[in-house]
């Protein structure tokens, strides 16, 4: 197990942020959520700015400051493991794995550093003024505690909807064993819905591909329930 933990470290030391798994982060649900909450952070500090001002520093802190907090994550945290790609993607093979990339140390440890990095940048830059620069950072603790509620509700919101995912996911193969293939739809179509809404985790969401293929299945051949086992099989790697 140490020996695991070790080698990943390894590996996320070499993970390079470049600009299209940045782009790939801020459209996740973790990225969108610190997106939002910065930005009516800034809002918040600065009610005179104009809106182009607003989010040019709001990107430059998330664009420039995001690099450095992946950075800080990977360095700072023992066990972070593939929890620093999962930052990254917004894509986790568990729950926790997902808690730990963004709880006490992970990236909410290091978003104070992420906007110290975006702000020097942006005042290198040009973009910033320095009478601007200062009243960020003096109301920086703000912006952190906004951004680290926001995350905290987001996770609540998102291991709420992983367990309903699991009971729709259950129920579904509950009525596929009964043959009820009216509930079986019913229970399909809630994960449909469901699985729009989280973060990729992947060991539900296998189990969610899986239902969806043999739901098809089952559906293109008139509703009949006599799958080979070739097919069964099939229907859990068309993942």
């Amino acid at each position: 197990m140490e020996l695991q933990i070790e080698n990943e470290r390894n590996n996320n030391q070499n993970l390079e942020v470049t600009k299209e798994n940045q782009n790939e982060f801020l459209g996740t649900t973790l990225g969108k959520t610190i997106n939002s909450a910065i930005n009516v952070g800034i809002r918040y500090l600065l009610p005179n700015a104009i809106e182009n001002q607003i989010i040019e520093i709001k990107d430059t802190i998330i664009k420039e400051g995001f690099k450095e907090g992946i950075n800080k994550t990977v360095e700072s945290a023992i066990d972070v493991g593939k929890s620093a790609m999962g930052i990254l993607t917004g894509k986790f093979d568990n729950v926790s794995q997902m808690q730990t990339a963004v709880e006490e140390g992970g990236l909410i440890d290091t978003l104070s550093d992420c906007i110290d990095f975006g702000l020097k940048v942006a005042k290198q830059s040009g973009l910033l003024p320095k009478d601007v620069e200062g009243i960020i950072k003096s109301g920086k603790d703000i912006i952190v505690s906004n951004i680290q509620s926001n995350i905290e509700t987001t996770l609540t919101t998102q291991l709420k909807g992983i367990e309903k995912l699991n009971q729709y996911i259950e129920d579904w193969n509950k009525y596929y064993k009964e043959q009820n293939f009216h509930k079986m739809e019913l229970e399909y179509d809630k994960i449909q819905t469901k699985i729009k809404e989280l973060v990729p985790i992947e060991e539900t969401f296998e189990k969610a591909r899986t239902v969806q293929n043999l739901h098809k299945l089952i559906k293109s051949k008139g509703i009949k329930f006599e799958l080979s086992n070739e097919e069964i099989e099939l229907a859990k790697k068309l993942n």
